[in-house]
């Protein structure tokens, strides 16, 4: 395995949360609580799971709230990537982050959604799977079988030797993104300055033949609005 794979994670938890509101009037999206903890809260339950020394959380909407609970923790050991001045989407988020997440692949989270582990955790089976040689990009998806609050028609198609194509040009059952990839920095060599949507990178790994994936073995939780907190605590069995 490859020395540092995975020691690190991002951590995007800048965004408005706009379909969660009123909820997140007052309060950012990370921080709404589902079965009596903050959402963000699960999302460190599998890093910490998984061994990550140094995670980096981006900030921007309500942003002293989300460096307050950052305050709180005690592992991992936690760096803010200050985006008040401009929020920079999933993309520009991580990109100006690079300088703090080192020079080995590392883990990219939501921290507004998270899934349940079943068998080895999907973290763990990100890195098992990881061949530097043949890819630049490894997302954790999901069947739509498998997902909890979870409205959309999936994002990609998986082949058989692993490679991912987008759902609306290929064949085959269509799977989720649920909020999970781990990455290789050099990804992001050629990418825009400034406020950018990772689809952009993903598709020129599509087309590079490097962006794969990994079916998760468990359930997602996609709490996208607050009709689907109920949905989520009643699969935690709260």
């Amino acid at each position: 395995m490859m020395a540092g794979l995975g020691s690190r994670a991002m951590v995007l938890a800048a965004g408005y949360g706009q379909r969660m509101r009123p909820l997140t009037l007052t309060r950012p999206k990370p921080l709404v609580q589902v079965a009596g903890r903050p959402l963000i809260d699960y999302g460190f339950d599998r890093l910490r799971a998984a061994a990550v020394e140094t995670a980096v959380v981006n900030v921007h909407y309500l942003a002293d709230q989300i460096e307050s609970w950052a305050d709180r923790q005690t592992e991992p050991h936690i760096l803010i990537s200050d985006e008040r001045a401009e929020l920079l989407d999933t993309g520009g988020g991580v990109a100006r982050a690079l300088p703090l997440l080192g020079s080995a692949p590392f883990f990219v989270i939501n921290s507004d959604s998270f899934w349940l582990d079943q068998g080895e955790a999907a973290l763990d089976r990100l890195r098992a799977a990881w061949d530097d040689a043949r890819m630049d990009c490894l997302l954790l998806l999901s069947p739509l079988g498998r997902t909890v609050g979870y409205e959309g028609a999936g994002d990609f198609v998986r082949g058989a030797d692993g490679r991912l194509s987008r759902r609306v040009a290929a064949k085959g059952q269509p799977l989720a993104y649920i909020g999970g990839y781990l990455v290789s920095p050099r990804l992001f060599a050629a990418a825009p300055t400034g406020k950018f949507s990772m689809n952009l990178l993903w598709d020129r790994a599509i087309a590079a033949g490097r962006l794969f994936g990994i079916e998760h073995q468990g359930l997602w939780l996609h709490v996208g609005d607050p009709a689907a907190i109920a949905l989520a605590e009643r699969a935690l069995g709260a």
